[in-house]
């Protein structure tokens, strides 16, 4: 599957598209959950940050 993303993503053009998939904590729980976003280039340094 992640081919196929990873495929898809080089096809928008000359922009630079990433696959960043976080993890996080539940405070209630200890469980983890994931967030996936598809962001361009630049701006995965800075979500990634955080």
């Amino acid at each position: 599957m992640a081919k196929k993303v990873v495929a898809t993503l080089k096809k928008q053009g000359g922009v630079e598209y990433v696959k960043v998939i976080k993890a996080f904590k539940s405070p209630k729980t200890g469980a983890y959950s994931f967030k996936e976003e598809i962001v361009t280039g630049d701006k995965a340094k800075e979500i990634l940050k955080s």
